[in-house]
């Protein structure tokens, strides 16, 4: 199960998040009445978008119906114009969707029918001339127009029940722990387990942090399905206190916010930043990998690649020490290589026969690590007749490997998996070295120090603990989700 899958895990692990969920919409859903003027983006277009995009988006649409921008959905697709203007009754759209037998949309096997609430705005906005709002035109993309206008919600100041980490990393003095949270960031003292700062942020959930040489913090994220970034904050300021904490905003203040790299319209997974700082790589949803020059700076970073190397989403990623290649792993249950300088795919790794949630590079530049669902961690070479191939099994866990991070200076390799452990091994030798216990869920995230002398695990269930790399002694445990307690002791 990779990690990308949390979706779904979420699901069959804690029945309590759909309930959350449909609760946070219920509360936002406004009342109705067929006497107000209905507006085609703000009432229409979101009732689309939720049940109809996924069958009739721009690629590949069912039935040729392209319902992501108004001149293709009146224009019927295999079919004439579903809208009769004026006259809900006699359009096709709303035949279907109040339809009992198998022309009913969306689709029996899709779900349930569309509320009876939703199908009233629908005919009423008909009934009122099927109109566009002032500002539109035929040709807005609809997922861009609903992107742009979406607004996110503040954190919970405290939460009902913990949220995933599914993304972990120590400050560059190791003196701090930031950790993921739902719309924000949350930074943690680690000595004393103090939670001092909440940075607000649009995307819901973090997936990956990259801290760059100049100390801003590189953010991967997004909203499942809706969309993805690549943000990056300063989060050396001091905002309002709330209860001793310092409150960022990192949506609305561009200076928390100081730069957004990237725009995708689903989830951003991974971040790799090159051994000399000067250059950044995204991997996400859309299969593909971004590289930026960073070397002037992050607020002046530029795009030098986009490269689709992978069939499936793109779980991580890493550059080698040199800086010229760029190892990734995906879904697609590969692991690749690719050449930075020739723009060409050097090694493509097949053996893990499962997803592959992590990748890193040997010192040596012609050997990578990979690690995933087949619970192996393993060595595979670069170069010669030895492209592609298996060079050993380096190691294993109890469950899949959700994470695999590497730390150069400590000679390091981290790991996390469904079995509630992090393990750590020798990067050079693939030797196993410790075994970090006391996590009691699935750990989604991993961190080690700049220096090496820590290890941080993050969990399903919103535990942090932190151990000493040297002889993995627990430094602190912590419950990163404010309001919620340590439920493990």
């Amino acid at each position: 199960m990779g990690i990308r899958s949390l979706g779904g895990l979420l699901a069959a692990k804690a029945p309590w998040v759909k309930v959350f969920w449909v609760c946070l919409f219920t509360m936002g859903f406004p009342g109705f009445s067929t006497a107000q003027e209905i507006s085609f983006i703000k009432d229409v277009a979101p009732i689309l978008k939720e049940n109809c995009f996924a069958c009739h988006g721009a690629k590949n649409p069912k039935g040729k119906l392209d319902m992501t921008r108004y001149e293709s959905l009146r224009h019927g697709g295999t079919k004439d114009d579903p809208i009769a203007t004026g006259k809900p009754d006699e359009s096709y759209l709303i035949d279907v969707l109040k339809a009992t037998d198998k022309t009913r949309m969306p689709p029996k096997e899709s779900g349930d029918p569309l509320p009876k609430e939703k199908i009233k705005v629908l005919e009423a906005w008909i009934k009122q001339g099927a109109k566009l709002d002032k500002g539109l035109t035929a040709k807005t993309d609809l997922m861009k127009e609903l992107r742009l206008r979406w607004k996110s919600p503040p954190a919970p100041e405290k939460y009902a029940f913990p949220v995933a980490v599914t993304a972990l990393a120590f400050s560059p003095d190791a003196k701090k722990i930031v950790a993921g949270g739902h719309h924000e960031i949350t930074v943690w003292d680690v000595e004393s387990g103090k939670l001092e700062k909440r940075i607000r942020t649009r995307a819901r959930r973090s997936m990956a942090f990259q801290f760059l040489p100049d100390g801003k913090l590189a953010v991967a994220g997004g909203r499942p399905g809706e969309e993805g970034d690549v943000r990056v904050y300063q989060i050396q300021g001091t905002g309002k206190m709330v209860n001793g904490v310092a409150m960022l905003d990192g949506v609305d203040d561009p200076k928390v916010m100081v730069k957004q790299v990237l725009e995708n319209e689903d989830e951003v997974l991974c971040l790799a930043l090159s051994a000399d700082g000067k250059k950044l790589a995204a991997g996400g949803c859309d299969r593909l990998l971004y590289v930026w020059d960073i070397s002037s700076g992050v607020e002046n970073a530029k795009l030098e690649q986009s490269i689709e190397n992978h069939a499936d989403w793109v779980f991580s990623a890493g550059f080698s020490p040199d800086g010229k290649l760029l190892a990734s792993s995906s879904r697609d249950k590969t692991a690749k290589v690719w050449s930075l300088a020739t723009k060409e795919s050097l090694a493509t790794f097949p053996d893990h026969q499962n997803p592959v949630n992590g990748v890193a590079f040997k010192a040596d530049n012609k050997t990578c690590y990979s690690a995933g669902d087949d619970r192996q961690i393993r060595l595979f070479g670069l170069e010669g007749d030895r492209a592609g191939k298996q060079v050993r099994v380096a190691g294993n866990h109890g469950g899949a490997i959700l994470k695999l991070a590497a730390n150069a200076k400590a000679n390091l390799l981290v790991t996390s998996g469904t079995d509630n452990l992090v393990k750590s091994w020798n990067a050079e030798s693939g030797a196993a070295l410790k075994s970090f216990p006391g996590l009691t869920d699935h750990v989604l995230s991993v961190a080690v120090s700049q220096d090496g002398n820590l290890v941080a695990g993050g969990a399903w269930n919103g535990e942090v603990i932190i151990w000493k790399a040297a002889d993995a002694a627990v430094v602190k445990k912590l419950a990163v989700s404010p309001g919620q307690q340590l439920t493990s002791k």
